[in-house]
């Protein structure tokens, strides 16, 4: 029965702590991705005013650029937060329970199929 409750172990506490802020930040990218997707695709705004002149470059934040910057940091933090929970973990190529709050949770560090192209992170809750 101790082996069913192995997931509570106080060492686990910090892999646990950066897991669920990885999984909000994959929430964040997913709704960040929503929002450039609806900005290049939605349609153009009829209360804008028709200019005749372009502005200079960098006189103002385009929210396009905003966007593609905000996307890319984001990408950045997960690939750095994925890397982080991947050098946590004590063992690879298994699964290692955790408790994120619903009972035993896995998470697991698996070698990806094509040679020399590191490892998957992967979570399940």
């Amino acid at each position: 029965m101790a082996s069913n409750l192995d997931y509570l172990a106080p060492e686990l506490k910090p892999l646990e702590e950066k897991v669920q802020a990885y999984l909000e930040s994959e929430k964040d990218m997913a709704q960040a991705e929503i929002a450039a997707t609806t900005l290049t695709q939605g349609p153009p705004d009829p209360a804008a005013p028709m200019l005749e002149q372009r502005p200079a470059p960098g006189s103002f934040p385009e929210p396009l650029d905003e966007a593609a910057n905000k996307l890319q940091n984001l990408r950045d933090d997960l690939a750095a937060q994925r890397q982080e929970i991947i050098a946590m973990l004590p063992v690879l190529d298994e699964w290692v329970k955790i408790n994120l709050g619903y009972g035993p949770s896995r998470v697991g560090a698996f070698r990806e199929a094509a040679p020399g192209t590191g490892y998957e992170l992967r979570v399940v809750i």
